[in-house]
């Protein structure tokens, strides 16, 4: 299943399939580690969803909501179901 980052639950985890965006947000997430590849958990999110914290290549990263609807996904099957079965 493929969605944007900012549409995660918490809980939830997948692998980077495509980064869109234009110029300097796009070079910003490449410089954070958000490259194809790479596994991202959403670890929490603020009550009015912005800003995110996840957990990528080992370490904490916050993001705004606009930068992660930039990053697209393959989600978890594994984690998508256990967010759900969670009712987050």
């Amino acid at each position: 299943m493929e969605k944007t980052l900012d549409l995660f639950t918490v809980g939830e985890s997948g692998i980077v399939k495509s980064v869109a965006g234009e110029g300097k947000i796009k070079r910003r997430l490449f410089d954070m580690g958000i490259t194809n590849g790479a596994e991202i958990l959403l670890r929490k999110k603020a009550p009015l969803g912005d800003p995110l914290e996840v957990t990528v290549r080992g370490y904490e990263l916050t993001l705004r909501k606009t930068e992660a609807a930039c990053v697209n996904m393959n989600v978890q099957a594994e984690t998508a179901t256990v967010a759900k079965e969670n009712g987050k």
